[in-house]
């Protein structure tokens, strides 16, 4: 099936678009490189254009009624199909991600690439198991029906390709909508073999299409095409903003997952050490997690215990190539993005807030041209400093203290976002009164990154609009229809 393909850690991996059940390629390319050796060139990859996005969308519109018509038991027969291959090639998945993006193959194995059958699977079950609202009301017996709402763009980040991917895909498909996928540039791989284990798994031609290339391009011209009904996107807030204008033109409803900042508050009664090493756990990935709890925030009483024990947690850090069991910090994505992490931090000296420890590129392995950062703790000099309010996206926290629970809400509350948020503290009433006083989408109490599936997710203020997770998804993905039928009309 592939023309043009690349050997990527030992897989065979396609460059080339997968639309209406082919592969399809593009007169220009971009490349593509691995975060854990720059002079590592992965492949060149087929850079869609206009054209290809009209192809794509051409070959989701033409699918679409079939696929409809299939019912969530026919559709959930096909995406559990998926699911076993993805079981059946997941080492392959995890050695592609590694060197694609950077994440830990030890992660990958281990939880990471399974989430994505997951994925599948649970909403497949979902979608089957969902009753449809049935009630009386001034004589008529109602209904109210998920109808399947048409092709939908799916436009992933760099950061977790594989697992954003699956958990977008899966609920569109579940609900009865062809799919479009465009994952970054920057991580485009795992997304071309998703694209052959469709094929493999025999998903109707349409059903699934996968388009490589540049956002500002192909991914463009996608969500600005009117015969999209649904658009699904994770990135920035820049990126957003340009996208929800192109689909409130076609008035298209759209989901965002954005950046966060999220605040780790520690309170005077918290197990401190748990607290201090969920603190140093914020750097996994190189801190390239949106959900991070980036603004350490400690009870003043806590100052000079808690930063001791958090020291001795990242000193046990150990950064590294991927691919070695021994690793816990992997490179940053793109020299790029280095540039960008290291310039808040630079800009955060010039501003005269403290730089802890770290604030530097790493030497690993005697090498000055990696991808690696140190990791990084600036103490500001107030919270109106660039380095608290805006999203670094690195290995980058910041530290502040408190004296009381108000002043810890305040601060924990203090920027434009508002995805996530972490609380350390024993005391059940506490946890309820802050858990609900952080403004975020999720909060989590004495623990971090526990994901339940079928919950809602997403963020507020500038970190996003709309939720995912469980029938929230569904319901995104289904235009709701009311039924009324005058009682005792019919037989």
């Amino acid at each position: 099936m592939t023309q043009a393909h690349s050997d990527v850690a030992g897989v065979q991996v396609s460059t080339e678009h997968y639309i209406g059940g082919r592969r399809v390629g593009s007169p220009t390319t971009f490349e593509d490189r691995s975060p854990l050796d720059w002079s590592w060139k992965l492949a060149d990859i087929a850079r869609g254009d206009a054209d290809t996005a009209d192809a794509a969308v051409s070959a989701a519109t033409d699918a679409f009624a079939d696929w409809a018509a299939l019912g969530a038991d026919g559709r959930a027969e096909h995406l559990n199909r998926l699911a076993d291959v993805i079981e059946a090639n997941s080492d392959q998945v995890a050695e592609v991600e590694c060197a694609d993006m950077g994440m830990l193959l030890k992660s990958l194995r281990a939880r990471v690439v399974a989430r994505g059958a997951a994925n599948l699977r649970n909403y497949a079950g979902l979608a089957v198991a969902h009753e449809e609202r049935v009630w009386s009301s001034k004589g008529t017996d109602n209904r109210v029906i998920r109808m399947p709402a048409g092709p939908a763009v799916i436009i992933t980040p760099w950061n977790a390709p594989w697992l954003l991917s699956t958990w977008k895909l899966a609920p569109a498909l579940a609900a009865g909508n062809p799919v479009i996928l465009k994952p970054a540039e920057w991580s485009p791989l795992s997304a071309s073999l998703l694209a052959d284990f469709a094929d493999e798994a025999g998903l109707p031609a349409g059903v699934l299409n996968v388009v490589q290339g540049i956002g500002e391009e192909v991914g463009a011209a996608l969500v600005s095409d009117p015969r999209v009904a649904r658009i699904s996107f994770t990135g920035s807030p820049e990126a957003a903003r340009e996208i929800g204008q192109a689909a409130a033109r076609n008035i298209v409803p759209f989901t965002a997952e954005l950046g966060g900042k999220g605040p780790l508050i520690v309170f005077d009664d918290a197990d401190l050490d748990a607290a201090a090493k969920k603190a140093a756990g914020q750097y996994d990935d190189g801190g390239q997690v949106c959900l991070a709890g980036t603004r350490l925030l400690v009870h003043e009483s806590l100052r000079e215990d808690f930063l001791e024990r958090f020291h001795a947690h990242v000193d046990d850090e150990v950064l590294g190539d991927s691919r070695d069991p021994d690793t816990t910090i992997g490179p940053l994505i793109h020299p790029e993005h280095l540039a960008r992490v290291d310039g808040f931090v630079q800009r955060a000296r010039e501003a005269g807030d403290r730089i802890v420890r770290g604030g530097q590129r790493a030497e690993v392995d005697s090498s000055n041209d990696g991808l690696w950062y140190e990791p990084t703790l600036i103490e500001p000099a107030s919270n109106g400093h660039e380095i608290v309010q805006h999203e670094v996206f690195g290995p980058v926290l910041t530290f502040q203290t408190f004296t009381s629970e108000e002043q810890a809400i305040e601060l924990a509350n203090s920027t434009a976002y508002g995805l996530s948020g972490i609380v350390y503290t024993t005391s059940h009433e506490r946890a309820e009164r802050v858990g609900r006083a952080v403004r975020a989408g999720t909060v989590w109490v004495n623990t971090f990154l526990v994901r339940d599936l079928t919950a809602p997710f997403g963020g507020c203020g500038i970190s996003g609009i709309g939720r995912e997770g469980g029938d929230f998804a569904l319901e995104f993905h289904a235009d709701l229809k009311t039924l009324q039928i005058l009682e005792d009309s019919t037989s």
